[in-house]
């Protein structure tokens, strides 16, 4: 029997409870964000401090220092996920970016010398300085020749501490003074948790606000009509000159602002590790950094602070498995780079995407803003079937 003209259908009846329990509440939830991007943006950093304090107080000292590690990995990360993920240059030379941050502030970071903060904002200008000139010598070259080009800046760069052995410390590497933290920080955070601040947990602090300024920057400059830019050079090159935009110049600002980021990520690890070593800004460093952005989600800043924590947490939590299956030290250390890689292959065959790829599959309305406030229910559900 035909169902009567003016009663639901069964997919009509889908798209109401649909509409009840998925992107309806997400839609009752964007009333009470702000209005503007910076504005949200804003918002999701304090909410993001608010679990930093959270998260800091409440673990011991060793989880500190792990999260002290995945500060800088996560500044690296994020300035290379907009150099790839959005304006589509590879680049394996970061981690020789870092290493222009990381010495420039063990030059210039002195016990009675200039303060952390700004020591910190010289080693991104100098880092930015560099990286205006490694982008316009490579802002030509594509694919495998630019990857070529930044892997020889990568070799290089390490090599020069040791040419300069008297001035950067040679293979030893110069000792980097750690700050201690100021008694008015300390107090206001035995304020807020009755807990006394250690050296690991001030420095763990200093990387990770320095992380959420950054992160703030960046989804506001991509989110703007630079990112739009990126977007259009990454997706096609021909058009995008056909629209008048100068693919050079667009290319060194993005190599720019990544090397910034990098030497931002540098200091943070100079000041962590309190040393700047040539072994320590090895290739493996580039190419530790570029798997994370691609297992996290490539151009997603979500997904650089996902893949920096796989980078940080993974190894140790695989070698202690090692250990308790039997393994001696050496093999349960040789056991996490393979786990790794073996992650990052499967992650290339099963979610492109990355994790955000999987987690946007899983959660309903997870990564979704405006587009799908833009569209009706009936075309979210035709969208879902097919």
């Amino acid at each position: 029997m035909a169902a009567p003209a003016n009663s639901p259908t069964r997919s009509d009846a889908a798209e109401t409870v649909e509409d009840a329990t998925g992107p309806g509440r997400f839609g009752r939830l964007r009333r009470w964000l702000p209005k503007s991007v910076l504005g949200r943006h804003a918002l999701l950093a304090l909410v993001g401090l608010v679990v930093l304090v959270l998260v800091l107080e409440a673990t011991p000292p060793f989880a500190n220092s792990q999260f002290a590690t995945m500060s800088y990995y996560a500044i690296a990360a994020a300035g290379l996920t907009v150099l790839t993920g959005l304006n589509g240059q590879i680049s394996l030379g970061h981690g020789a970016l870092m290493a222009v941050g990381a010495y420039t502030t063990g030059l210039l970071l002195t016990p009675d010398g200039l303060p952390l903060v700004v020591v910190m904002v010289i080693a991104a200008v100098v880092t930015a300085l560099v990286g205006v000139v490694v982008g316009a010598a490579a802002s030509r070259l594509h694919g495998p020749y630019l990857a070529g080009a930044t892997l020889a800046f990568a070799i290089a760069v390490p090599g020069l501490a040791i040419y300069f052995h008297d001035f950067l410390g040679g293979e030893q590497g110069m000792q980097i003074t750690a700050p201690r933290p100021p008694a008015w920080f300390s107090d206001a955070v035995y304020f807020l948790s009755a807990n006394e601040t250690s050296g690991v947990k001030f420095l763990a602090y200093v990387g990770w606000v320095t992380a959420l300024l950054v992160l703030l920057l960046l989804a506001n400059l991509c989110s703007s009509r630079v990112g739009r830019v990126w977007r259009a050079v990454r997706d096609d090159e021909v058009a995008a000159e056909l629209a008048g935009i100068k693919l050079g110049r667009v290319r060194v600002l993005a190599f720019t602002v990544s090397a910034a980021c990098a030497g931002l990520a540098g200091a943070v690890l100079g000041v962590v590790v309190r040393l700047a070593a040539p072994s320590g800004f090895t290739i493996v460093l580039s190419i530790g950094l570029l798997t994370a952005v691609v297992v996290g989600g490539l151009g997603s800043l979500t997904g650089a602070l996902l893949g920096s924590a796989l980078l940080v947490f993974l190894p140790p939590a695989i070698t202690d498995v090692g250990t308790s299956i039997g393994l001696d030290d050496v093999q349960a250390a040789q056991l996490a780079p393979l786990v790794y890689g073996a992650v990052l292959v499967l992650v290339m065959l099963l979610a492109p995407s990355g994790a955000v790829g999987i987690a946007k599959r899983l959660v309903p309305g997870f990564g979704r803003g405006r587009g799908l406030r833009g569209r009706s229910s009936r075309d979210h559900h035709s969208t879902r079937r097919s």
